[in-house]
């Protein structure tokens, strides 16, 4: 009897506990992992117009949630779309420490769902799908780690369960998080996506601040919609809620009043990835110095307009997507590389406190400070566009020798449709060489090389039964082209998938090598005055017996030809 009492007890205080949203921000707390995943689940089962999914596992083990708002109760994404439904993809927690879209989105479903938002205004022709807590590693680590930040009192951690940057990751897709992201972005197919979090930087006057995708990146019909039609209603729209934007203040200099230029968000971030599928991203940045109910609430009031328009103008959204992706199924050439256009500037009125500089007490030398009594208004510079330096005609089809796993892996989790040769076969193809690279230090669990350089040779090359054949004939061009090709800013290459044809198998001995090589310089001058310069322009070659023999070997028709050859091979249509 006490046992049958004590478990009624219980079962009412979770009831009491979960039955409502119970906001905590006033109080500059969030809630934990735990109470966030209670309550989704709670609403899920009180209201037929919810339900929380479980996709997939996150590095830590625990399964990656997936809670869908869809007013008629329909849970199918194919469904959905033929019903002609938007799809609002939002993604919280990224960087757990920055919580505030962990309680707006859980705001907004409570609100939605009890009647205090008309569920039609938002949802008649729009599915929120919302992914509660996305870095559940760094979300159970909880402590106050950001010290930079006004609140809350206690929020997780940056790094996940690998302690990676999970907004590094959409493309190297090295996390458990990420695999389970991409399964579900390639199953709900979002028309747009937001991505919550809270920003670094300058202090300034404005609670939110807004990065929407590169429009010099993004499809040009979806790109012109977004800058003509929909960031000015946002902007407007949060103007009307006491919650003023601004793009993201990303500086020219040290202060604002050097200008601002627009954040280049290659696809190792989440709205990099998502726009390489044709989808327009958001990512909102609260200003980490304002209180955190004034963050919380600024992204609910985007979350709400941002929805109000997507519902309005659903049919509008869906034709400007489907001509994007006819776009880019029949598009020859691709652009792959970006720099900021300096010379293509604008201005905006800019909302922020005069920088002054003053001694610190710690070290004797002058620090920056934002004097809050002096706010000011004026124009400031605003770089918002970059322009291609590179682009790419893209091939017949490209082929992937099946070593490469990895990439084959990530290409099926991305729904690329690939296809296997059935014969051992010799194919007349382009072979990329590696020529040049840099590579950064650690970064991400990674060496990531840069400043690429390649060049191309028209070769027959031994492929196997098995081998995989890519055709850019598809809804996923953009996502082929940036990862395929070697010098694409984020490519496979970059995040070092194919490393291991940059170090060469095949050595000599020198006093074996010495007769061959006295012939091949006989025979081949060109290969006598390359190693004179050679020695002119290294004093260690010079100086090196052996290095001098093996530079007659490397350039001669004896070293490796796969040598720093990179794998992935692309079939010309007119060879």
């Amino acid at each position: 009897m006490k046992f049958l009492y004590l478990f009624l007890v219980l079962t009412i205080v979770q009831v009491h506990i979960f039955s409502q949203y119970n906001p905590q921000y006033d109080e500059n707390k969030t809630p934990t992992y735990y109470e966030v995943i209670n309550t989704y689940k709670y609403l899920a089962d009180n209201y037929k117009q919810a339900k929380l999914f479980t996709e997939g596992k996150s590095d830590i083990g625990k399964p990656l949630h997936l809670f869908v708002l869809s007013l008629d109760g329909d849970f199918n994404p194919e469904s959905l779309k033929k019903k002609n439904k938007r799809i609002i993809l939002i993604n919280n927690g990224i960087h757990p420490g920055e919580s505030c879209g962990i309680d707006a989105s859980l705001q907004f479903a409570t609100d939605i769902l009890t009647g205090k938002l008309k569920a039609k205004k938002y949802l008649q022709n729009t599915v929120i799908c919302i992914i509660p807590v996305y870095n559940l590693g760094g979300a159970l680590n909880r402590g106050y780690s950001r010290m930079n930040q006004s609140g809350p009192v206690e929020h997780g951690f940056r790094g996940n369960g690998k302690n990676l940057d999970l907004n590094r990751d959409f493309i190297k897709c090295d996390s458990e998080n990420a695999k389970s992201f991409e399964r579900i972005f390639q199953k709900w197919n979002p028309d747009i996506f937001i991505d919550t979090h809270t920003s670094n930087g300058a202090d300034y006057q404005y609670k939110i601040t807004l990065i929407a995708t590169q429009t010099d990146k993004l499809n040009s019909v979806l790109s012109e919609y977004m800058d003509n039609t929909m960031v000015p209603y946002l902007y407007k729209s949060m103007k009307k809620s006491n919650y003023e934007m601004i793009p993201y203040v990303q500086t020219m200099g040290r202060t604002p009043d050097d200008g601002i230029f627009a954040f280049y968000d290659s696809p190792r971030y989440a709205s990099g990835y998502t726009a390489l599928f044709n989808t327009i991203g958001f990512t909102t940045e609260t200003h980490m110095l304002k209180p955190y109910k004034d963050r919380v609430l600024s992204t609910y009031h985007f979350i709400i307009n941002l929805t109000e328009f997507v519902n309005k103008n659903y049919k509008e959204i869906g034709k400007t997507r489907q001509k994007a992706f006819e776009n880019t199924i029949n598009r020859s050439e691709f652009p792959i590389k970006w720099v900021l256009d300096k010379n293509k500037d604008s201005t905006l009125l800019f909302k922020g406190y005069t920088a002054k500089y003053k001694t610190s007490e710690i070290t004797g030398m002058q620090r920056l400070y934002y004097d809050r009594n002096e706010p000011y208004e004026k124009q400031i510079k605003y770089y918002h566009h970059y322009k291609t330096v590179k682009s790419i005609q893209k091939p017949e089809y490209y082929i992937i020798p099946q070593a490469w796993k990895r990439v084959i892996e990530r290409l099926k989790l991305n729904n690329i449709q690939i296809t296997q040769l059935t014969n051992d076969t010799i194919l007349k193809v382009t072979a990329y060489y590696i020529d040049d690279f840099s590579t950064r230090d650690l970064y991400e669990a990674h060496y990531l090389h840069y400043n690429i350089k390649t060049h191309k040779n028209t070769e027959n090359i031994q492929f196997y039964k098995g081998d995989y054949i890519v055709k850019p004939n598809q809804k996923g061009n953009y996502y082929i082209i940036a990862t395929l090709e070697p010098d694409a800013d984020d490519s496979f290459f970059a995040w070092n998938f194919f490393d291991a044809i940059l170090q060469h198998k095949e050595w000599i001995s020198d006093y074996i090598f010495e007769e061959t090589a006295f012939k091949i310089l006989k025979e081949h001058p060109e290969i006598k005055e390359k190693l004179k310069q050679a020695k002119k322009e290294d004093s260690n070659l010079a100086k090196s017996h052996y290095y001098q023999l093996f530079f007659i070997y490397q350039h001669s028709d004896f070293f490796e030809k796969s040598y720093r050859r990179y794998p992935v091979c692309r079939k010309e249509s007119n060879n």
